[in-house]
């Protein structure tokens, strides 16, 4: 059995995704096929045996759309040529179809009882629903034909019949004026239903059109060539040829190509897009380094041992295809209801016709007809289309308002629903960058401390280790740059442990704890003992310890963390008086996690978290029935931002974990997430408002279109008025969704 993956073009709806689902999994060999309208993707399971891929393509061919069956590169540069074509046509059809459209309106408004400009409103028509409109007919077609019915075939009807008709009254008036009644067109009704829904179309093709940059994103991590000892010579080469197995080498800068381990050589790694850690990780003979993390300083070569689709850049890229396709796409609540509410509207419109001639045989067959039209108008689906993107639209731009970015409007849908929320630390709870916290002098001699900063200071310039320049903006900022900068000599690192150096004939040296037990072991003074008491109740903090001396004797004892956010645990206590309840995942080790735990007020946390382990965690708790969020701010986050049921990107991470997320807080303030919750609350709200009002005209107005008023009051509903109420139910709409911008 075969698992690929194909891009379908063509479809415009969940219906059409439905039927070329439908169609696949009838094709023999096929044991599965999944469509996702959201990316125009399917997942095929088959047998080659019984199938291929161009038979499959042709049996979707045959129900009126198509499949790129190409793979690899040529998949993806066709897919991306079609898409930008069909963008580029829709946004030409929504712009001429509103252009032909507002001429008819004007002269329709202000020039209704002129008839003479009947024949130009027809002629204005035309092209709309002939040409930019097209595609509605079409579809709607295509959904009768597999028995189904959408917002489409809603579309098609309605302007189909309100056309027709105003074209018989164009050129026929005479039949409605000699039975007393004045001949009304009909054609801006048609016309602007177009324009509207074209316009919601082109938006939500905007939307879409960004859901494959963060995949091209995460490929683009992965250099194109490495160079590789061959025969022991250095040769580039693409990383498509490298083998497992091979050496390779890599100099400061470099992104490294493939997962391996280290065979020679020695540096720091900057893994922050793997492990979400700010700190570049020391690297040694036997480390593991990984695809796409970026050597800083020092040259080594490693030995190949994952390459292609098995690194764990590839596996995430993979995780993350999978978790965008495995969600449903939006459910449009009118396309569910469009299903039932067509055909109920289509036989209400003619039970309506027979009635009225059963009752007055010919004499009564206008008014019948005029009534079977004025149903079909009045049940317009302009307000049930606007009823819930006007809502969203307010709600995105409120949220816009409060630094609430949401890219996803099924975000806000969802976010009511959400009962775990799942931080990750760095960059989300934390500011994501180490700062010096504490610095304390050992020896109160001012002299020494003005002498002696500048050897600390030259020191940590020429280190390599991640805590140093941190510790350099902090002399800077407090002290300045030293004008007299050391001319220390003999620089040596100490693998573990820190680095030593000469200055005037003394030994300085700097570095962790451990460094500094070292130095002092054979003269453990009082100043030794109270650095030895402050050092470990810093690291008892979560805080990473420095240590600089000279001698025997330590001079500075320096704390650099990677500081708790000011709003953090204010933002975490009110979700959790919402009854959210708050987890954290971080990559951090044990110690500086409980720290955060404990200061935040998280009792749900996990340490040492690699990317699987975070979409792990979020599996487990969906598998509870939790309805998840995620809030993160890296590469090593978007593997669980699109596992999560609702994902949220910090604005100051990465551009790939706000590609993958539905929502981003543009200023990374978690204090924003309440907002965002109560923000979903209230949008539903108004959807939900919307929706019924756009019912509540139906459920009204087609009795009263049909007539049941005519035998008691000898009212009769005008499909002019019937348009008028269709017209007024689409503006209380709009005017509704208005309110939540307050």
């Amino acid at each position: 059995m075969a698992k690929k993956s194909y891009t379908v073009t063509g479809m415009s709806c969940a219906s059409c995704a439905m039927g070329v689902e439908k169609g696949l999994n009838a094709q023999p060999g096929v044991k599965k096929a999944v469509v996702n309208f959201a990316d125009n993707s399917v997942t095929l399971e088959f047998d080659e045996q019984l199938t291929d891929s161009i038979k499959l393509k042709r049996s979707v061919q045959q129900l009126g759309y198509d499949m790129i069956v190409e793979e690899g590169e040529n998949a993806a540069k066709l897919k991306e040529e079609q898409r930008e074509s069909h963008y580029r046509k829709l946004k030409n059809r929504t712009i001429l179809a509103w252009a032909f459209s507002m001429p008819i309106m004007v002269m329709s408004m202000f020039f209704m009882h002129h008839h003479y400009l009947n024949i130009p409103m027809m002629l204005l028509s035309l092209p709309v629903l002939a040409i930019f409109g097209r595609s509605f007919y079409v579809n709607g077609y295509k959904a009768v034909l597999r028995g189904s019915a959408n917002m489409d075939t809603l579309v098609a009807l309605s302007t189909a019949i309100a056309f027709l008709f105003s074209v018989f009254n164009t050129f026929f008036p005479e039949y409605w004026i000699a039975r007393g009644i004045e001949p009304m067109v009909y054609y801006e009704a048609a016309t602007m239903i177009i324009a509207f829904v074209l316009l919601g179309k082109f938006l939500e093709e905007r939307a879409k059109g960004n859901t494959s940059s963060a995949i091209k994103k995460l490929m683009g991590l992965q250099p194109k060539s490495a160079t590789v000892l061959r025969n022991g010579e250095p040769v580039e080469v693409p990383i498509s040829q490298i083998s497992v197995g091979e050496e390779i080498v890599v100099k400061p800068g470099e992104k490294i190509p493939v997962d391996g381990v280290l065979k020679s050589g020695e540096s720091y790694v900057n893994e922050s897009m793997i492990s979400g850690e700010p700190l570049a990780a020391h690297k040694r003979v036997g480390d593991n380094v990984l695809a796409g993390t970026i050597n800083q300083k020092g040259t080594f070569t490693f030995e190949a041992l994952k390459v292609g689709g098995d690194t764990l850049l590839a596996q995430i890229i993979k995780t993350v295809k999978e978790a965008q396709g495995s969600k449903a796409p939006v459910q449009r609540i009118a396309d569910k209801i469009a299903s039932i509410f067509v055909p109920v509207v289509i036989s209400i419109s003619l039970i309506t016709l027979v009635v009225w001639i059963l009752a007055g045989g010919e004499q009564l067959f206008a008014k019948g007809l005029l009534s079977a039209i004025s149903v079909l108008v009045i049940a317009c689906p302009c307000a049930l289309g606007l009823a819930t993107p006007t809502a969203l639209m307010v709600g995105i731009g409120k949220g816009a308002q409060q630094h609430i970015l949401i890219k996803d409007a099924s975000a806000l849908e969802q976010m009511r629903r959400v009962n775990a929320v799942v931080l990750d630390k760095t960059g989300t709870i934390t500011e994501g960058r180490p700062i010096v916290t504490d610095w304390q002098w050992l020896t109160e001699d001012e002299s020494e401390r003005e002498r002696y900063l500048p050897v600390l200071f030259a020191m940590e310039e020429v280190s390599e280790h991640p805590l140093a320049s941190a510790i350099t903006d902090y002399i800077k900022q407090n002290w300045g740059v030293p004008e007299k900068r050391s001319q220390i000599s003999n620089f040596t690192t100490i693998s573990g442990l820190g680095a030593e150096a000469k200055y005037d004939d003394k030994k300085f040296w700097l570095g962790s704890i451990r460094m500094m037990n070292t130095q002092v072991a054979a003269n453990v003074s009082d100043i030794a003992n109270r650095a030895t008491s402050l050092s470990e109740k810093l690291s008892g903090e979560g805080k990473s310890i420095a240590v600089f001396g000279r001698g025997y004797v330590p001079m500075v004892i320096v704390a650099v963390s990677d500081k708790i956010k000011d709003t953090s645990a204010a933002a975490i206590a009110k979700l959790h008086e919402m009854g959210i309840e708050v987890h954290m995942l971080t990559g951090d080790n044990q110690k500086n996690a409980n720290y955060v735990a404990s200061k935040v007020g998280i009792s749900h946390f996990k340490a040492g978290s690699l990317p699987q382990d975070k979409d792990d965690y979020i599996v487990e708790l969906q598998s509870q029935g939790k309805v998840v969020a995620m809030a993160g701010d890296g590469i090593n986050d978007s593997q669980a931002l699109s596992r999560a049921n609702v994902s949220i990107a910090m604005g100051k991470g990465t551009d790939i974990a706000m590609d993958v997320a539905m929502m981003t807080l543009i200023t990374s303030d978690i204090a924003l997430l309440p907002k965002a919750f109560d923000l979903s609350k209230r949008t539903v709200k108004f959807i939900r408002q919307n929706l019924f009002w756009a019912f509540i005209y139906n459920i009204i107005g087609i009795p009263i279109a049909a007539g049941v008023l005519y035998p008691f009051t000898g009212i009769l509903l005008s499909p002019m008025i019937a348009a008028a109420a269709m017209a007024f139910s689409s503006v209380s709409v709009v005017l509704n969704s208005l309110r939540l911008s307050r």
